[in-house]
């Protein structure tokens, strides 16, 4: 972002910590999509993606006059959904499988099975993790933040983000591995 967009998201921050709610709905705008995409995959869940951001917006306009450094509004409010979204997962603890269907209003890309399958096994997999290491991942391998401003984002120390993301890694392997040889056991008995 440029000096003068900087400095404008500055002055709405400003405002916005006094209290003028126009100037709160101008700065979170922007990042309304960016706080849904990182809430949702983290959550997996449209509806609980959509509840995180409401309670992490409400508390942004809450907590805003507390935050300190004017210029890591960003980085703040990324912090309030992923705390947001743990909320939210220690509410839905039933992690059963959900039937998710696809509009048919939404254009499809051509996909070959394997993919799909690859996708799915992937996506079982992601879906055991804690929330802790899914937040770790996706700031990680979604954002692209290293993990120095993984850590910052969520509070916690550096190490921590190299610990949660070694073992998301860790687990996500041996949970597609797992699969594997429950599907190759699977099919030699069918065979």
């Amino acid at each position: 972002m440029d000096r003068a967009g900087t400095e404008m998201d500055r002055q709405l921050v400003v405002q916005a910590r006094d209290g003028n709610r126009n100037a709160f709905a101008s700065l979170v705008a922007g990042s309304i999509d960016r706080c849904y995409a990182l809430a949702y995959r983290i959550l997996r869940d449209p509806e609980l993606a959509h509840d995180a951001v409401q309670v992490a917006m409400l508390g942004a306009w809450e907590d805003l006059p507390d935050l300190r450094d004017l210029d890591r509004f960003d980085p703040w409010l990324s912090r309030l959904v992923v705390n947001a979204c743990y909320g939210e997962a220690r509410r839905e603890r039933r992690w059963t499988a959900k039937l998710h269907m696809i509009s048919p209003d939404l254009p499809t890309l051509p996909d070959s099975a394997i993919a799909f399958a690859d996708r799915d096994e992937l996506e079982r997999a992601f879906r055991r993790l804690p929330p802790e290491q899914r937040a770790v991942v996706v700031l990680h391998h979604y954002r692209g933040l290293p993990l120095t401003e993984v850590a910052t984002t969520l509070g916690i120390p550096a190490g921590t983000a190299r610990s949660r993301l070694h073992n998301a890694t860790r687990q996500l392997r041996a949970a597609i591995e797992a699969d594997a040889r429950t599907a190759s056991r699977t099919n030699g008995q069918s065979a």
